[in-house]
Protein backbone atom coordinates (compact mmCIF):
# COMPACT_ATOMS: atom_id res chain seq x y z
CA UNK A 1 0.00 0.00 0.00
CA UNK A 2 2.73 2.13 1.21
CA UNK A 3 4.61 1.97 -2.36
CA UNK A 4 0.98 2.64 -4.26
CA UNK A 5 0.74 5.70 -2.61
CA UNK A 6 4.07 7.50 -3.53
CA UNK A 7 4.07 5.82 -6.84
CA UNK A 8 0.53 7.77 -7.83
CA UNK A 9 1.99 11.03 -5.64
CA UNK A 10 5.27 10.68 -7.52
CA UNK A 11 2.80 10.32 -11.03
CA UNK A 12 0.53 13.26 -9.94
CA UNK A 13 3.90 14.80 -10.04
CA UNK A 14 4.90 14.24 -12.87
CA UNK A 15 1.74 14.88 -14.60
CA UNK A 16 1.47 18.40 -13.20
CA UNK A 17 5.27 19.40 -14.24
CA UNK A 18 4.53 18.29 -17.63
CA UNK A 19 1.43 20.13 -17.87
CA UNK A 20 3.27 23.35 -16.51
CA UNK A 21 6.44 23.16 -18.65
CA UNK A 22 4.14 22.25 -21.78
CA UNK A 23 1.57 25.59 -21.01
CA UNK A 24 5.25 27.43 -20.68
CA UNK A 25 6.34 25.86 -24.36
CA UNK A 26 3.29 26.71 -25.66
CA UNK A 27 3.09 30.22 -24.30
CA UNK A 28 6.47 30.90 -25.53
CA UNK A 29 6.14 29.84 -29.06
CA UNK A 30 3.04 32.28 -29.02
CA UNK A 31 5.48 35.09 -27.41
CA UNK A 32 3.65 35.35 -24.22
CA UNK A 33 5.81 35.72 -20.85
CA UNK A 34 9.29 37.16 -20.08
CA UNK A 35 11.09 34.31 -21.96
CA UNK A 36 9.82 34.93 -24.96
CA UNK A 37 11.21 38.24 -25.37
CA UNK A 38 14.02 40.00 -25.96
CA UNK A 39 15.22 42.26 -23.00
CA UNK A 40 19.01 42.40 -23.93
CA UNK A 41 22.00 40.82 -25.89
CA UNK A 42 25.60 40.09 -24.79
CA UNK A 43 28.01 41.12 -27.64
CA UNK A 44 31.97 39.50 -26.78
CA UNK A 45 34.40 39.78 -29.03
CA UNK A 46 38.18 38.07 -29.03
CA UNK A 47 39.68 41.39 -28.88
CA UNK A 48 39.87 43.78 -25.92
CA UNK A 49 39.71 47.60 -25.49
CA UNK A 50 37.79 47.70 -29.00
CA UNK A 51 34.95 49.65 -29.96
CA UNK A 52 32.04 47.93 -30.48
CA UNK A 53 29.34 50.52 -31.08
CA UNK A 54 29.13 49.41 -34.44
CA UNK A 55 28.16 45.77 -33.43
CA UNK A 56 25.59 46.99 -31.37
CA UNK A 57 24.08 48.81 -33.70
CA UNK A 58 24.22 46.05 -36.49
CA UNK A 59 22.99 43.79 -33.52
CA UNK A 60 20.24 45.48 -32.62
CA UNK A 61 16.74 44.48 -31.41
CA UNK A 62 13.99 46.53 -30.06
CA UNK A 63 13.48 45.43 -26.36
CA UNK A 64 10.62 43.29 -25.76
CA UNK A 65 10.94 41.46 -29.46
CA UNK A 66 9.50 38.14 -29.65
CA UNK A 67 12.62 36.52 -29.41
CA UNK A 68 11.48 33.92 -32.03
CA UNK A 69 10.51 36.14 -34.53
CA UNK A 70 14.28 37.27 -34.81
CA UNK A 71 16.45 35.68 -37.80
CA UNK A 72 19.51 34.67 -36.55
CA UNK A 73 20.84 34.07 -40.20
CA UNK A 74 19.89 37.73 -40.78
CA UNK A 75 21.66 38.86 -37.68
CA UNK A 76 24.36 37.41 -38.23
CA UNK A 77 24.44 38.37 -41.39
CA UNK A 78 24.45 41.98 -40.18
CA UNK A 79 26.80 41.60 -37.69
CA UNK A 80 29.28 39.80 -40.45
CA UNK A 81 28.94 43.02 -42.61
CA UNK A 82 30.82 45.11 -39.77
CA UNK A 83 33.87 46.40 -40.97
CA UNK A 84 36.61 44.80 -39.19
CA UNK A 85 34.79 41.34 -38.57
CA UNK A 86 36.40 38.10 -39.46
CA UNK A 87 33.33 35.29 -38.14
CA UNK A 88 30.54 36.11 -35.99
CA UNK A 89 28.02 33.67 -34.40
CA UNK A 90 24.81 34.55 -32.94
CA UNK A 91 22.36 32.02 -30.35
CA UNK A 92 19.53 32.18 -28.69
CA UNK A 93 19.53 31.56 -25.13
CA UNK A 94 17.06 29.78 -23.08
CA UNK A 95 15.62 33.12 -21.42
CA UNK A 96 15.11 34.76 -24.24
CA UNK A 97 18.08 36.90 -24.83
CA UNK A 98 20.45 37.06 -27.81
CA UNK A 99 24.22 36.45 -27.68
CA UNK A 100 26.52 37.70 -29.74
CA UNK A 101 30.30 36.40 -30.23
CA UNK A 102 32.74 37.86 -32.89
CA UNK A 103 36.62 37.24 -34.21
CA UNK A 104 38.13 40.57 -35.53
CA UNK A 105 40.67 41.25 -38.01
CA UNK A 106 43.86 42.07 -35.85
CA UNK A 107 46.04 45.23 -37.87
CA UNK A 108 49.29 44.92 -38.25
CA UNK A 109 50.35 47.05 -40.87
CA UNK A 110 48.10 49.78 -43.39
CA UNK A 111 47.38 49.65 -46.82
CA UNK A 112 46.99 52.80 -48.84
CA UNK A 113 45.28 53.51 -51.90
CA UNK A 114 47.28 56.76 -52.24
CA UNK A 115 44.96 58.88 -50.37
CA UNK A 116 43.49 57.19 -47.68
CA UNK A 117 44.55 54.41 -45.09
CA UNK A 118 43.06 51.12 -44.28
CA UNK A 119 43.77 48.90 -41.44
CA UNK A 120 45.73 45.71 -42.86
CA UNK A 121 45.81 42.45 -41.15
CA UNK A 122 48.39 39.47 -40.77
CA UNK A 123 46.19 37.39 -43.82
CA UNK A 124 46.50 40.43 -46.13
CA UNK A 125 42.62 41.04 -45.58
CA UNK A 126 41.78 45.28 -46.05
CA UNK A 127 39.39 46.53 -43.35
CA UNK A 128 37.52 48.93 -45.00
CA UNK A 129 37.95 51.90 -42.40
CA UNK A 130 40.05 54.38 -43.64
CA UNK A 131 41.46 57.15 -42.63
CA UNK A 132 43.16 60.49 -43.87
CA UNK A 133 45.74 60.15 -41.42
CA UNK A 134 48.67 58.34 -41.58
CA UNK A 135 50.36 56.38 -38.41
CA UNK A 136 53.95 56.93 -38.31
CA UNK A 137 54.46 53.81 -36.25
CA UNK A 138 52.76 51.93 -38.92
CA UNK A 139 54.59 50.21 -42.08
CA UNK A 140 52.13 50.96 -45.04
CA UNK A 141 51.88 48.82 -48.02
CA UNK A 142 50.36 49.24 -51.66
CA UNK A 143 48.80 47.49 -54.35
CA UNK A 144 48.18 43.90 -53.75
CA UNK A 145 49.75 42.18 -51.13
CA UNK A 146 50.31 38.54 -50.16
CA UNK A 147 48.05 36.45 -47.78
CA UNK A 148 50.74 36.37 -45.56
CA UNK A 149 52.95 39.75 -44.25
CA UNK A 150 53.54 38.94 -40.77
CA UNK A 151 57.50 38.34 -41.05
CA UNK A 152 57.87 41.15 -43.92
CA UNK A 153 55.98 43.54 -41.46
CA UNK A 154 58.47 42.96 -38.46
CA UNK A 155 61.30 42.68 -40.31
CA UNK A 156 60.90 46.28 -42.25
CA UNK A 157 59.78 47.62 -38.71
CA UNK A 158 63.32 48.23 -38.10
CA UNK A 159 63.44 51.17 -41.00
CA UNK A 160 60.44 52.83 -39.96
CA UNK A 161 61.44 56.21 -39.94
CA UNK A 162 62.93 55.47 -43.91
CA UNK A 163 60.15 53.97 -45.16
CA UNK A 164 57.80 54.83 -47.24
CA UNK A 165 55.98 51.98 -48.44
CA UNK A 166 56.01 48.40 -49.41
CA UNK A 167 55.29 46.90 -52.95
CA UNK A 168 54.37 43.35 -54.03
CA UNK A 169 56.20 42.81 -57.34
CA UNK A 170 54.92 39.94 -59.77
CA UNK A 171 53.59 38.66 -56.51
CA UNK A 172 56.87 36.94 -56.14
CA UNK A 173 58.52 39.66 -54.39
CA UNK A 174 58.78 42.97 -52.56
CA UNK A 175 60.18 46.51 -53.40
CA UNK A 176 60.52 48.87 -50.48
CA UNK A 177 60.18 52.67 -51.38
CA UNK A 178 61.72 55.41 -49.05
CA UNK A 179 60.78 58.48 -47.86
CA UNK A 180 63.27 59.87 -49.78
CA UNK A 181 62.42 58.27 -53.14
CA UNK A 182 65.18 55.55 -52.79
CA UNK A 183 63.69 52.15 -54.68
CA UNK A 184 65.07 48.96 -52.79
CA UNK A 185 64.32 45.64 -54.65
CA UNK A 186 64.35 42.63 -52.48
CA UNK A 187 65.23 39.14 -53.73
CA UNK A 188 62.39 36.77 -54.04
CA UNK A 189 64.47 34.34 -51.44
CA UNK A 190 65.48 35.36 -48.44
CA UNK A 191 63.70 39.17 -48.42
CA UNK A 192 63.84 38.75 -44.78
CA UNK A 193 67.99 38.39 -44.70
CA UNK A 194 67.93 41.24 -47.42
CA UNK A 195 66.13 43.29 -45.20
CA UNK A 196 68.50 42.91 -42.48
CA UNK A 197 71.64 43.41 -44.66
CA UNK A 198 70.04 46.90 -45.68
CA UNK A 199 69.54 47.47 -41.89
CA UNK A 200 72.94 46.71 -40.98
CA UNK A 201 74.16 48.99 -44.27
CA UNK A 202 71.84 51.74 -43.38
CA UNK A 203 73.60 52.06 -39.98
CA UNK A 204 77.41 51.57 -40.96
CA UNK A 205 77.04 53.96 -43.95
CA UNK A 206 73.73 55.29 -43.91
CA UNK A 207 72.83 53.86 -47.55
CA UNK A 208 69.52 55.17 -47.38
CA UNK A 209 70.37 58.87 -47.36
CA UNK A 210 72.64 58.65 -50.23
CA UNK A 211 72.01 60.21 -53.67
CA UNK A 212 70.79 57.47 -55.29
CA UNK A 213 67.66 56.51 -57.06
CA UNK A 214 67.68 51.99 -56.71
CA UNK A 215 69.54 49.90 -54.34
CA UNK A 216 69.32 46.32 -55.97
CA UNK A 217 69.45 43.09 -53.32
CA UNK A 218 68.41 40.83 -56.03
CA UNK A 219 71.43 39.00 -56.63
CA UNK A 220 72.74 37.41 -53.32
CA UNK A 221 76.22 38.05 -54.21
CA UNK A 222 76.38 41.25 -54.58
CA UNK A 223 74.12 44.70 -53.55
CA UNK A 224 74.00 46.75 -56.94
CA UNK A 225 73.57 50.95 -56.21
CA UNK A 226 72.02 52.59 -59.02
Amino acid sequence: MKRSVWFWVCFALAVVLAVYFSVRIIMTGMGHGNVARVQNISIKADVNNKDLSALVAAASVAPGTNTYSVNLDNLNARVLAVPGVKDAAVRRMPNGNLSVKVSLYKPIALWTDGQHFYPLSADGTIVNKPTDARNIGNVVFQGKVPNDIQDITKAVHNLIGDLDYLEWIENRRWNLHTMGGIVVMLPEANPIEAVGTLVTLNKNYGILHKAVNVIDMRDAARVLIK
